[in-house]
């Protein structure tokens, strides 16, 4: 009895230990975790602020809206836009599902600890009340040796304490139980509004594809004629060589600080590209060549190099048909530096992988990746379309290095 006693009362004091010790640890965590969260934020901010002034000078040095793709622009971004939203109400659905199965499993973990100290305080009483065990009024008038009785009577309190701790556990258990059924009633009302939001975005998205297709036809005949001016493919091309520059100047001032004035690596407008190749460069990125997968599995339709179909220009990357709404991945692990459309390119994504290295994805129907977010290689960040009034399904997809485009077939898997 008095072993197990000991254990139950030594169980009971490291089991008030623990909890006080996590407690302290969390507000310390939670203390840090606050101050990174708030820098990162004030970073991610400057970023998109940054980015979003080098958008608005492009467009004031742009010509008069007088190209058709343009009036697709509002249409096409509220449709990545209404996706890029659905694709989050998935996360958080999927993300509150995983926490319903977490509080369940909880829950189930108290019923079984709740059961194991029942039994537990059923055993103690047993054996003082049913095992024949005194209490302490008698051991004191039953005229045995006194320093016996002491010892007894000295138990005889550890055990009443450990029955005490045992009951406070157990109404701690019962508060906890209680706390967790109200949160899972909470996460099943969030899913709810979830669900009804998906509702919502879907009904908008199928609204505006409506209103992308009544454009198209209105315009179908100016932008095929503009497709084909080469002066209309040279300025796309010109415009995101501009893009990639000015990204590069942002990345150079956040490594080196607003006072350098530290330009970027150098990307020129017009590269001379078919010559270009990163060569033996070092870093992650450069390690993955000859191993990078294709951002999307479909048929290769312009190749670095040849001729457009438009005539009057070279592909500056590959363009890849597939079906619409097929999901892009990204090459590699890296930084979303742009995240928009841009006349020519349409939904376009760029990710920094480091290094001076940029994958560039154009075309598409949606993005699912917002600026300054990390991105995992073969995570997928956009989908497949045809936006800013690309006539084929499909993704344009560029590497770059130091702002010079490089065959991106070189360095994929075979």
């Amino acid at each position: 009895m008095k072993w197990e006693t000991g254990n139950v009362t030594r169980r009971a004091h490291v089991s008030r230990f623990t909890f006080h010790v996590f407690f302290l640890a969390s507000l310390l965590v939670s203390a840090a975790f606050a101050a990174s969260v708030d820098s990162k934020k004030g970073e991610l901010q400057d970023l998109k602020g940054r980015i979003e002034a080098l958008r608005r000078d492009m467009a004031a040095a742009e010509e008069s809206k007088t190209y058709a793709a343009d009036q697709l622009r509002e249409t096409e971004s509220a449709i990545s836009n209404a996706n890029r939203r659905l694709h989050e109400l998935g996360a958080e659905r999927t993300d509150l599902k995983s926490q319903l199965a977490e509080l369940d499993a909880q829950s189930q973990r108290l019923d079984r600890q709740t059961g194991m100290q029942q039994n537990q305080l059923a055993r103690l009483l047993n054996r003082q009340f049913v095992g024949g065990d005194s209490d302490a009024l008698k051991l004191l008038l039953s005229g045995h040796d006194p320093n016996q009785a002491a010892r007894d009577k000295y138990f005889l309190t550890k055990l009443s304490r450990s029955k005490a701790d045992l009951i406070q556990q157990l109404h701690a258990v019962a508060d906890e139980k209680k706390r967790l059924a109200d949160a899972a009633r909470e996460r099943q009302a969030q899913l709810a509004e979830i669900e009804r939001r998906q509702q919502e975005s879907r009904a908008q998205l199928l609204e505006r594809k409506k209103q992308r297709l009544t454009t198209l036809a209105a315009i179908a005949d100016r932008l095929k004629a503009q497709r084909r001016e080469i002066s209309t493919l040279r300025r796309d091309e010109q415009r995101l060589g501009r893009l990639i520059e000015g990204l590069a100047r942002i990345a150079a001032k956040k490594k080196s600080g607003p006072k350098t004035g530290a330009r970027g690596p150098a990307a020129a407008t017009s590269p001379k590209v078919k010559s270009h190749d990163p060569g033996n460069v070092g870093g992650a990125f450069a390690a993955l060549r000859g191993q990078l997968r294709l951002p999307v599995k479909g048929t290769i339709a312009g190749r670095f190099g040849s001729p457009r179909a438009e005539g009057g220009a070279s592909w500056k990357g590959v363009f890849i048909r597939a079906a619409e709404g097929v999901e892009v991945k990204a090459v590699a692990g890296g930084a979303v530096v742009f995240a928009d459309w841009l006349r020519g390119f349409g939904n376009l994504l760029i990710i920094d992988h480091g290094d001076d290295f940029l994958s560039v994805y154009g075309n598409n129907e949606s993005l699912l990746a917002a600026v300054g977010a990390s991105v995992k290689g073969g995570e997928s960040v956009a989908t497949v379309g045809n936006s800013g009034g690309n006539p084929d399904s499909g993704l344009y997809f560029e590497l770059r290095h130091r702002g010079q485009p490089f065959d991106p077939l070189k360095w994929a898997r075979n």
